[in-house]
């Protein structure tokens, strides 16, 4: 299985264009509406929360936070089908757009070469695969069925990698995913690698569908890392 497994860049595969990293308000609105008119989602308002020291780290101490230096602001939250006028008072100029975890999704967080290999593996079997976002920190994020999150130690199991030390997490309930176009201070926006659709939005596929060649991704990616360098080579 591992020759199905090559080096994979982002600019190989078909991407939402980049456009540039300075985004305007009604970008950002038109964005927050087909999310909440379109895909029926729930959007947040978020407010920086940026580390002192490095980019793209957030203070919230989360493993791999799907928003790193955003986080929502107390409030009101734009509910599927909210008004174009709600949605401008409630995203103030700038506003990063967040998407709540746990109400409409999951999403399984893994970093961006497993991912990549993983994807593509996963579209040569036929598999439907749901949203994915790839941040410029680094991470893919996988858009799967709500309520995966408190379930991933089982399903690993049953795929056989809960003994494995694997770069897997799912954000759930509590959690914010960072929306295209949100740019995430200093390194750059969030980009649809899949865009979502309103199947897909309103139906996820199941985590376990993706989860086992997801964490043999992560896995070899590992282990090639801990490789000597003229064994990775």
């Amino acid at each position: 299985m591992d020759n199905l497994f090559g080096e994979l860049r982002l600019r190989h595969l078909r991407l939402a264009p980049r456009g540039t990293l300075r985004r305007t308000r009604a970008t950002t609105l038109r964005a927050a509406g087909e999310y909440t008119s379109r895909l029926g989602w729930t959007v947040v308002a978020g407010a920086a929360r940026t580390h002192r020291r490095s980019p793209g780290v957030c203070d919230c101490a989360a493993a791999h936070c799907a928003a790193p230096g955003l986080h929502a602001v107390p409030g009101p939250k734009a509910a599927p089908g909210t008004p174009a006028d709600e949605l401008r008072a409630l995203l103030a100029a700038d506003a990063p757009v967040l998407l709540p975890a746990g109400l409409h999704f999951d999403v399984l967080d893994v970093p961006e070469q497993p991912g990549l290999q993983a994807l593509v593996r996963l579209e040569r079997m036929g598999t439907q695969v749901g949203p994915v976002i790839a941040s410029p920190a680094g991470r893919l994020l996988f858009f799967v069925a709500p309520g995966t999150a408190p379930r991933l130690p089982e399903l690993l199991y049953r795929t056989g990698w809960d003994d494995a030390s694997l770069d897997l997490v799912c954000h759930g309930a509590g959690a914010y995913v960072a929306a295209p176009p949100t740019v995430l201070g200093g390194l750059g926006p969030m980009r649809w690698l899949r865009r979502p659709t309103r199947e897909s939005a309103a139906c996820p596929p199941e985590a376990r569908l993706l989860l086992g060649t997801l964490a043999y991704a992560c896995h070899r990616g590992r282990a090639r890392a801990c490789e000597p360098a003229w064994l990775a080579s």
